[in-house]
């Protein structure tokens, strides 16, 4: 049964027409996390007790194709700030960016998060959940906003999945 969620969860992340960013994920220090969702994907690792690495592409209509390297530092209990670098390709949008993330606690397998991050000519906020669907797979489904200066809005509901090892 778990695998026929997967499955159709991957499939109905794949065919959504929405761009969603990276969720929120709770990494045990030396843990990397793999994502997929529709339009794009994300890698990150947990390097020490307090600060996680990543790097996500996303290739979002408007605004073009988008390199994010990452950091996140837990300032306190289910606290992160962000901090980054996005560039914009085509065109010359690229610039740092840093805000902060709010999770629950793990609660029955799910986990709720919320984070808001801006740079110079974009914000974007994103609302959701992460289920545990088995020991080291999660679905995360979302609320997604993001709103930048030189191009248009995005928003909506947006489904992926996370190998955590």
């Amino acid at each position: 049964m778990k695998k026929t969620l997967l499955t159709l969860t991957v499939l109905t992340a794949l065919s959504t027409a929405t761009a969603f960013a990276a969720p929120i994920n709770s990494l045990g220090s030396g843990e990397t996390a793999v994502g997929i969702g529709t339009n794009e994907s994300y890698i990150e690792h947990k390097v020490a007790d307090n600060l996680t690495l990543g790097y996500q592409y996303a290739d979002r209509d408007e605004d073009g194709k988008q390199h994010d390297i990452y950091g996140q530092i837990d300032l306190m209990a289910n606290v992160k700030g962000i901090v980054g670098h996005r560039d914009n390709l085509p065109g010359d949008h690229n610039n740092f960016y840093g805000g902060l993330a709010v999770s629950t606690p793990q609660v029955l397998g799910f986990e709720g998060y919320a984070s808001y991050v801006t740079g110079a000519d974009f914000n974007e906020t994103q609302v959701g959940v992460n289920m545990n669907l088995i020991a080291n797979v999660d679905l995360n489904v979302n609320y997604h906003n993001f709103d930048a200066d030189h191009s248009g809005r995005e928003n909506g509901v947006g489904v992926g999945a996370t190998i955590k090892f």
